[in-house]
């Protein structure tokens, strides 16, 4: 049944036509790494390295919290419109399911959306002509933390979409949340408990390679992990409870 709820949930997103978002920030990415002064490094720091860090300033700073509000936005924008909440919740299914359904989908599209950020930069240093070894395991730790980091995003933007009818309002809430992290990353107060700077902190491979995802082991768990039960748990209730 929750695969079946999947799907649907998918057929209408892609009616969206949200291929652009999708490829929007892997792109942004290429650019930048193509534009990376690979020829500035001199010193034993790997080449891939130099590149890696430079694409994941912008990408994983600014777009990739940012596309999880639009990629929300637009998973719930269907049933904003014409009693489309009516019309869903009428089905023989739970509100727990299309919960799940709803948020599972998000993390796919954002996974994919990684995967794509990880060929970007591939593709960048081929282009270059990288000889360096290409350090896979750095870079998946890499790729998947940041994928971590946006759970409880994902999870406060779900809830702020199905809140709101407005696509602007949730999206809105984000860029003020966003926009700070460009100074809160940099202070060793506000960066290690800052939401919305866990996924440039845990993609930024500059940053101690030796600990879980760059970071320590309990920031994962506490600023991640505690800030996803708190917008996952009270997006599931307020969602369980919703007047339709």
């Amino acid at each position: 049944m929750l695969f079946s709820i999947i799907q649907s949930e998918w057929y209408k997103l892609r009616k969206s036509k949200i291929i652009f978002i999708i490829l929007a920030g892997p792109l942004v990415g290429l650019f930048t790494g193509l534009n990376s002064n690979i020829a500035a490094e001199n010193g034993e720091l790997n080449k891939w390295y130099f590149i890696f860090m430079m694409m994941t300033l912008t990408y994983a700073l600014l777009f990739l919290p940012l596309v999880t509000g639009v990629l929300a936005g637009f998973i719930c924008r269907y049933e904003h419109q014409e009693g489309g909440w009516k019309q869903l919740l009428s089905l023989p299914v739970t509100r727990g399911r299309v919960y799940m359904a709803k948020f599972i989908l998000l993390m796919g599209l954002v996974f994919f959306i990684q995967l794509l950020f990880l060929a970007s930069l591939y593709t960048a240093g081929l282009i270059k002509g990288v000889q360096d070894p290409f350090p896979m395991q750095i870079v998946w730790k890499s790729i998947f933390g940041g994928w971590i980091a946006t759970f409880p995003l994902v999870a406060l933007q779900l809830w702020m979409s199905m809140i709101w009818k407005s696509f602007a309002a949730p999206f809105t809430v984000n860029v003020i949340g966003t926009l700070p992290a460009i100074l809160a990353v940099n202070s060793e107060t506000f960066g290690p408990i800052y939401p919305w700077g866990q996924p440039f902190l845990m993609m930024y491979i500059g940053g101690g390679t030796d600990a879980v995802f760059f970071i320590p082991w309990e920031q994962v768990l506490g600023v991640v992990g505690g800030s996803f039960l708190i917008f996952f748990t009270g997006g599931l209730l307020y969602f369980k409870r919703k007047m339709v």
